[in-house]
């Protein structure tokens, strides 16, 4: 037996050995599917395969992060190779948009898109949109940024572009008139700043994919083996961009699990890995059913609940883990004292010696968050919340506009943004008339501001193709007067000054890992980097506390002691309505017009098996009778959920009501 396969179950060696043609890895919770995937591109490696030939796309930074240091580790490890192992030299591993950002910087210009594009992030695109509707003379009550936003990109996620959406829609209702001029203007001022957003990435590339024979050929030979992590997520272009770089070879190894599902509302399609055998009708199927993670009693608990599932592909999780705590089910009257109850527990966990990122505790809405962070806060228990995106703080985008503003001087957006940080006494009405090409009216003393903003922004330019992205932020701190500022700016300057500190660390990285490539190409990647962070990038791996997050944000991680909160009718499972709107999207997808609430309600089902299989040791329930939601007191039926679970595997905790209601005071 291989060295590098001794560690592998049969079916975890059986896929790592596959080689040629289909694949389908259907792997459960905990069932050590990035251990299979990165020990089967090893072994590709040591069977020959040149490693620029294997490809791997996965959903979140922080898996693909893994999965390369994993890669990595393993083709370093195994001397036979004899491979001074560099960038590049190892496969091409990363998400989806960081793939589709790759191909477009390499082949973009073919379709007219700039070499130098920007990508607007998720906040960068609600302040455009939010921005055109006023302009266009509409209200942003009446027509929500948000709402428009999801609608255009869950139709981008169909391979359906503004100019498509338009001839389908625009005769139907006055909501879809407004909606094709504000999605038409947007286009155009991406267009005229160079920039995508993030479902432009995918979006782009495949059209790119489709419609030049050459740049398909490119690709389908470049990459010969190709991996897809989290199948059962993409959505209709994710699916087509895999279909089309793995239609040559057909040696496409993909992995999922029906069962955690849970992105349905942003366009997910389960048809695609149900589907994967009509489209490879030649596939392996190996399914992975060994969990590593948990206990048998968190095992019996979530195959109970899921097996209520009709769409799925039918499996039992097992474990070797015997036995295991009970589950605890806390019930309190108020959520306040659920909160305060969830802070208690964590605190004497931590008392008896766990860590306190050890504990993680899992809500289904972001507002449930503001109780558990007033308990922790009362209860002195520290926390960090999942979900603030480190690269979302003004700060840190107040930064990284000054360097797009510099390398795009198209970037209007990113202009607006910094032209008066720190503050110049440059108005809206002098950036109206920069904007207009009336600079040359402005009064001297003024016009003399502008050039000088200007001037730094044309020395930015210059030092980005010199400096490393580290030493070139904390060269646009000190010119810029940032940092001065800051440190003049009080408790509040000084906390934003760390966060300042904390980019220029995490800067660092480039200079260390793309050694080869110019300062040029290092800041591209971590502009990169910083558009496509996701909620887990916000995790902070040094900094402690028990970790609040929604359920949905903590897909893909473990942790040995979990609380699920507010299991109740209505939050979880959550009383979800088509935000979308009637016939907004159009859609091949078949379960698009199965029963909405029976889909929905299989997909929370999903979310809460996804969030019993986090745990590893210890799992604790909790619902309150009564909680404030939107200002009005809710009068609560416990989750059905709770039912699904067999009794004899949760322990009701006797509560301290008294106690806890003396000590609460926010709900």
């Amino acid at each position: 037996m291989e060295d590098h396969l001794q560690n592998l179950n049969r079916e975890q060696k059986e896929a790592a050995l596959h080689k040629e043609g289909p694949l389908l890895v259907v792997a459960g919770a905990g069932a050590g599917k990035t251990k299979t995937i990165t020990h089967r591109i090893c072994n590709l490696v040591k069977s020959g395969t040149d490693p620029a030939s294997i490809l791997a796309v996965t959903f979140t930074n922080k898996a693909a992060e893994e999965m390369k240091n994993r890669i990595s580790a393993l083709l370093l490890k195994d001397r036979a190779l004899n491979l001074p192992i560099s960038n590049h030299q190892l496969p091409f591993v990363g998400t989806f948009h960081a793939l589709g950002a790759h191909i477009l910087r390499e082949k973009g210009a073919l379709i007219n898109i700039h070499k130098r594009f920007v990508i607007k992030d998720k906040d960068d695109c609600r302040t455009l949109v939010k921005n055109i509707i006023r302009d266009l003379g509409y209200s942003t009550d009446t027509y929500e940024p948000r709402k428009i936003l999801n609608i255009i990109s869950r139709n981008k996620g169909e391979l359906i572009d503004c100019g498509a959406f338009g001839g389908e829609f625009a005769p139907q209702n006055f909501f879809q008139n407004v909606l094709v001029q504000v999605w038409t203007a947007y286009e155009q001022v991406l267009a005229r700043e160079h920039a995508l957003d993030f479902d432009d990435l995918i979006l782009k590339t495949v059209f790119l994919l489709q419609e030049n024979n050459d740049v398909r050929a490119y690709y389908q030979s470049r990459w010969q083996y190709i991996h897809v992590d989290e199948y059962q997520d993409t959505n209709r272009a994710q699916y087509e961009l895999s279909y089309i770089l793995g239609e040559k070879h057909k040696n496409i190894c993909v992995v999922g699990d029906i069962d955690q599902c849970i992105y349905g509302w942003r366009g997910a399609s389960m048809k695609n890995l149900l589907g994967f055998e009509k489209d490879y009708p030649n596939a392996k199927i190996i399914f992975l059913e060994e969990n590593y993670r948990s206990t048998e009693v968190i095992l019996k608990a979530a195959n109970e609940v899921i097996k209520k599932n009709k769409l799925r592909v039918p499996k039992n999780l097992f474990t070797n883990k015997k036995g295991g705590e009970k589950i605890s089910l806390f019930v309190s009257p108020t959520g306040g004292v659920e909160a305060l109850r969830v802070a208690t527990m964590s605190s004497e966990l931590i008392e008896r010696g766990v860590k306190p990122e050890d504990i993680a505790v899992l809500y289904r809405v972001n507002f449930e968050s503001r109780a558990l962070e007033e308990a922790c806060l009362s209860s002195g228990v520290p926390y960090q919340v999942i979900g603030t995106r480190f690269f979302e703080r003004k700060e840190v985008k107040d930064i990284i506009s000054f360097i797009r503003a510099a390398r795009n001087p198209e970037s209007l957006g990113d202009i607006k943004r910094i032209i008066n940080i720190p503050p110049r006494g440059i108005g809206k009405v002098t950036i109206a008339k920069i904007f207009s090409g009336k600079k040359n009216t402005l009064p001297k003393e003024l016009g003399k501001k502008v050039d000088d903003f200007y001037s730094l922004l044309q020395k930015i330019h210059s030092l980005s193709e010199e400096k490393s992205p580290d030493k070139l932020i904390t060269y646009i701190l000190k010119e810029t007067a940032i940092e001065k500022a800051l440190k003049n700016d009080g408790r509040e300057g000084e906390e934003r000054l760390l966060n300042m500190k904390e980019l220029v660390t995490f800067a660092t990285r480039y200079a260390k890992t793309m050694p080869r490539e110019t300062p040029l190409e290092q800041l591209e990647k971590f502009l990169e980097d910083a558009a496509l962070a996701t909620d887990q990038d916000s995790l902070l791996k040094n900094k402690g506390g028990i970790r609040l997050m929604t359920v949905h944000a903590s897909k893909g991680l473990e942790f040995p002691y979990i609380f699920i909160v507010g299991l109740e009718e209505g939050l979880f499972p959550h009383a979800r309505v088509d935000e979308d709107g009637p016939a907004l999207i159009k859609s091949s997808n078949a379960l698009h017009q199965s029963s909405k609430a029976s889909e929905a309600m299989e997909e929370e089902r999903r979310l809460f098996y996804v969030a019993l299989t986090r745990a590893e040791k210890k799992l604790f329930l909790s619902y309150a009778e009564t909680r404030i939601m939107y200002g009005q007191l809710e009068v609560n039926t416990p989750s059905e959920f709770l039912g699904d679970i067999p009794p004899e595997l949760i322990e009701i905790e006797q509560g301290r009501e008294d106690a806890f209601e003396e000590k609460i005071e926010y709900d």
